[in-house]
């Protein structure tokens, strides 16, 4: 996939700004589009895909539990 995307996930990043998961996201979208820079007629579907993968990202992120972060009992 693309080697460029880094990890967001914590422990590799200790906080993730919405601009990490955007421009996450435009790299992806640009990598399986297949277009750095979309066509006019295009530009719609690219930026509706940016803005649902970066959605789709910060639920992710959001959901995910990382073993050393969980909360401990007492």
């Amino acid at each position: 996939m693309c080697r460029s995307i880094k990890t967001l996930r914590e422990p590799y990043v200790p906080t993730v700004t919405p601009a990490d998961i955007e421009a996450a996201a435009l790299q992806y979208v640009r990598k399986v589009s297949g277009f750095r820079a979309p066509a006019a007629h295009n530009a719609a579907a690219f930026e509706a895909a940016v803005r649902a993968v970066t959605a789709a990202t910060a639920t992710l992120l959001d959901q995910l539990q990382v073993r050393s972060t969980r909360p401990t009992a007492p």
